[in-house]
């Protein structure tokens, strides 16, 4: 079996504990930048690492917080001359005879006494006893206490690692032939078989020190019958007796060498287990021979504790007690600490797909996993952090992520978006943890991430379709689909289904169907317990479609208690958004008011998914410094206790009839989209006012007196064409997005008004609610449309069903049409800041899209032939121009298409064009009132 040494901090933590002190500084670094722009930085890290009689530091930065914190271990090792080794046995009759020595060393080696191992806290407790009691523990509190005890039996045999039960047999088995030490042929006790020095007594009563007071301690108890509530439990420990007695009293035991205890759950520097008894079995001593046998006609199976068992990892028995009790190399005394309903909840929270996104950020009411990555906007652990711990807590191998260089020059010879991301010919190089990748040429990269399981058995793969300019970007996105993939089905398993369809391989997925449902069994029992039985339920993995990075958020909040003015600054598609928030429980009668979560500053994405649909609704409609408060549907009940904390309890009987969740929201900050920010930087003036001007020369060209703005979003551009005289009299925007134009109507709205005290003659403007792709007779025949940065965020197929319908239906005398020129993006991405977590990369391929929300970006040949095929069609010339840059190689910035209908074919025109008129009105100046 392949063993693999401990990091330097595992190795430091084992000896020194919390006697290992880290101080990381955070220092601004500057990077390369771009002229024209201001000198940009990034932070990288440095560490001081204290421990006793020695204190290093790291010489150099870091730009990951871990890794300054490993090389400051790696720096104390090499100054102690401590050199970290597997050094396991690689066969079971090697780790026998070992599992032997060790057993016996720790009863016979009275030095053992004066270490700070675990076990000395158990035994000191019990070298205060008298007669033969002296010195008795359980066999389990060796497990309990000691890895290499629990290695030793994975070796002997593997599925000693998700099984307490066996342990204790091997365990039991192993101290019967371990010399020096005694062991009870009925139960499960061993002790010295000789009595210990008073020196080496004293010294142990020393370095661990009794409890004289009195302690209680809160437990959960987990009823093995799915149908049974948690149950709060209250152990009494005192007497300076063993911990275990107490527990062994709880569970209804006759002492507590019949007490196993499961392997720490959650944080590794936490003591929380399960304590559960014993079966009824007789053990084989002969390891080559079954180890556990049934003792009469019990069936051990049938009393499995499914969600015991699930949290665990292992196979748990019976009624299990999840306690926070035990000795560690930090403490000198008992370590005892509550567990309540909420730290259920919350490991319970931690195996999800989701749930670690949500803790790392401490939102879990608010945060949601993100439907898209960014380095520049992601908040809290990494998608590949988030899919490394889920299989980690899913007791499944690391990740493996499969990186695969992409030829450039197969790229640039590509004439569609999706040839550009199709490879030619790949290297693929698989590691788990590094990356090693030559870089002599400027590659692009994609990746393909297996999850397996322990035995390296592959349960799902996933082959990216898109590519990336950094190997960072590609298995940080993949990860994220994996990711989604797991919380897409996590989500369905409550569904009462007869028959889910199995589809092997699906938006790039492959699932292995036996394997996975044979690995992931105890989860499928634990959330399939909604009405089906185990055998009906989780008979298949379903299809589900991870295709949608935007989330639909069309699910508006109902704003109540709106303060502060309106400053005009809307958070806006892609902006990073910095809020204040409460999310409280109310009961109905409003005599109780719980706080479940608050942040004062949470920043998170718009458009990306990262926070609750109706949490969105709501940010979208305040302006900076306005806050509001909104009543939401009710999440889960797991959630709500999860975040309840001290509540837990209480709020576990409460009925959910009786109360309701109120949000109350303040916007804080809003930053533009990283695109914004980066032609902002490049271009003076910014490319979007550099759009308007375009549009404002046109209009005045053409005396044009109606203009039509197809996807206007917030109204950004008719608010713009308010400040420009210009020969307009009516302005009409069409979007799908309601949220925007209320925005857009709200700020039309203000500024009509003021213009209307000065001016005599002020435009009327209508805003439509509805799609660019569908005709409507209202908007037929307009002087001038424009679409502005609009048909990348389409579908290809969209954006040439919106380019028929708008030259051969609704028939403006003039069409304009920009969108971002890719050949452009290697310019602006320069100027992008490095994220922390990467380097700038010289040698990076073809820049990415700027914005994750693209669906695509053309070149100018790509958009020419669009556009010049679209005129021959219906009639129209068509002429390419740009803004930003100077219009030589690589062209403009943004590239525009103006599109001019014939002379001859305005003589033509129908006027009896369908009468249909899909969209809704959803503001008129000056006739109706603001949209709520």
């Amino acid at each position: 079996m392949p063993t693999t040494a401990p990091t330097p901090k595992a190795v430091l933590h084992q000896r020194f504990g919390a006697k290992a002190r880290y101080t990381v500084e955070e220092v601004r670094e500057a990077v390369g930048g771009c002229p024209g722009l201001a000198p940009q930085t990034r932070s990288v890290y440095r560490c001081a690492l204290e421990l006793p009689g020695l204190s290093v530091a790291t010489p150099g930065t870091f730009v990951r917080k871990k890794d300054a914190e490993q090389a400051a271990a790696q720096i104390a090792l090499d100054k102690l001359g401590i050199q970290p080794t597997a050094n396991i046995p690689t066969t079971p009759e090697e780790a026998w005879d070992e599992l032997i020595a060790r057993i016996s060393g720790f009863f016979i080696d009275e030095s053992f006494l004066s270490s700070t191992h675990p076990l000395v806290g158990h035994l000191s407790v019990t070298l205060r006893r008298t007669g033969d009691l002296i010195g008795r523990l359980p066999l389990s509190a060796i497990a309990a206490c000691d890895v290499k005890v629990n290695t030793l039996c994975k070796v002997i045999d593997s599925k000693a690692e998700f099984d307490p039960l066996l342990v204790l047999s091997l365990m039991y088995n192993a101290a019967k032939q371990s010399p020096g030490v005694s062991v009870n042929d009925s139960n499960f006790w061993i002790q010295s078989q000789k009595p210990y020095s008073p020196e080496a007594v004293d010294l142990a009563l020393k370095r661990w020190s009794c409890t004289s007071d009195p302690v209680e301690v809160e437990v959960i108890l987990v009823p093995h019958m799915l149908e049974d509530e948690l149950k709060i439990v209250r152990v009494n420990l005192q007497d300076n007796e063993h911990y275990m007695s107490y527990v062994a009293e709880k569970l209804t035991v006759s002492d507590s060498s019949h007490v196993l205890v499961s392997r720490t759950i959650g944080k590794a520097s936490s003591e929380i287990r399960l304590y559960f008894a014993a079966p009824s079995v007789h053990f084989v001593s002969d390891i080559s021979k079954n180890v556990l046998a049934c003792h009469g006609d019990g069936d051990i199976n049938c009393q499995v504790n499914k969600r015991a068992s699930y949290i665990s990892g292992q196979t748990i028995y019976g009624d299990a007690l999840l306690a926070n009790i035990g000795y560690t190399r930090r403490d000198s005394e008992l370590h005892t600490e509550d567990v309540n309903l909420c730290t259920y909840y919350r490991i319970l929270l931690g195996k999800l797909p989701d749930g670690n996104c949500k803790m790392s950020r401490d939102a879990i009411l608010a945060a949601q996993l993100p439907s898209a990555y960014s380095r520049f906007s992601w908040k809290g652990l990494s998608p590949r952090d988030l899919l490394c711990s889920f299989c980690r807590n899913q007791r499944l191998s690391e990740p493996l992520f499969a990186v695969s260089r992409v030829s450039c020059d197969m790229l640039t010879s590509a004439v569609s978006s999706e040839e550009r991301g199709a490879p030619a010919k790949s290297v693929e190089n698989q590691y788990t943890n590094d990356v090693r990748i030559d870089k002599e040429t400027p590659d692009i990269f994609k990746c393909v991430v297996k999850i397996c399981s322990r035995k390296q058995e592959i349960l799902l793969e996933y082959s990216a379709a898109d590519t990336w300019s950094k190997e960072s970007d590609a298995i940080q996105n993949s990860a994220l689909k994996v990711l989604i993939w797991f919380d897409n089905y996590f989500k369905q398993l409550n569904t009462k289904t007869d028959e889910l369809y199995l589809s092997k391989c699906n938006d790039g997925f492959k699932i292995h169907p036996k394997k996975f449902l044979q690995e992931f069994a105890m989860c499928l029992s634990v959330y399939g317990n909604t009405g089906c039985n185990d055998s009906g339920m989780c008979s298949s993995v379903g299809p589900f479609t991870v295709d949608t990075p935007k989330k639909q958020l069309e699910s508006t909040a109902n704003l109540t208690h709106i303060e502060g003015p309106d400053s005009g600054v809307f958070p806006s598609h892609g902006s990073l958004t910095c809020i204040s928030y409460t999310a409280s429980l109310v009961m109905k009668d409003k005599e109780k008011i719980y706080l479940l979560e608050s942040h004062n500053e949470f920043e998170f994405e718009i458009g990306t998914g990262a926070v609750s649909n109706q949490l969105e609704s709501c940010v979208t409609q305040l302006s900076v410094n306005q806050a509001a408060c909104f009543i939401t549907e009710l999440p889960p009940r797991d959630l709500i206790l999860a975040a309840a904390s001290e509540f837990s309890h209480e709020l576990s009987n409460v009925s959910r009839e009786s109360c309701s969740l109120e949000f109350s929201v303040k916007v804080l900050q809003v930053t533009e989209p990283l695109e914004d920010r980066m032609e902002k930087a490049l271009f003076s003036p910014p490319l979007s006012k550099q759009r308007v001007e375009f549009a404002v020369q046109h209009i005045n060209e053409l005396h044009a007196t109606t203009l039509v703005d197809f996807g206007c979003g917030s109204g950004s551009l008719l608010d713009s064409l308010l400040e420009h005289p210009t020969t307009l009299e009516k302005l009409v925007g069409v979007d799908i997005s309601r949220k925007g134009l209320t925005r857009a109507a709200k700020s039309l709205h203000q500024k009509l008004s003021k213009k209307s005290l000065v001016q005599t003659t002020v435009p009327t403007a209508v805003l439509y609610y509805g799609s660019i792709t569908d005709f409507d007779s209202r908007l037929y025949g307009f002087d001038i449309g424009t679409c502005l940065e609009v048909i990348e965020h389409m579908e290809e197929d969209q954006a040439s069903l919106f380019g028929n319908v708008v030259l051969s239906s609704f028939r403006p005398a003039v069409l304009i049409v920009s969108t971002p020129n890719y050949e452009y993006n290697p310019i602006l991405q320069r100027s992008a800041m490095p994220s922390k977590d990467d380097e700038a990369d010289e040698n990076a391929g073809p820049c990415k899209f700027r914005n994750h929300d693209h669906k695509f970006e053309w070149t100018r040949a790509q958009f020419q032939c669009w556009a010049t095929d679209l005129a021959v069609k219906h009639n129209y010339s068509v002429e390419f121009r740009g803004v930003g840059g100077s219009g030589d190689e690589p062209g403009y910035a943004s590239q525009i298409a103006v599109f001019r209908r014939t002379a001859r074919d305005t003589e033509e025109m129908c006027l009896n064009k369908d009468p249909g008129q899909p969209y809704e009105l959803l503001w008129e100046w000056p006739n109706a009132s603001i949209p709520v």
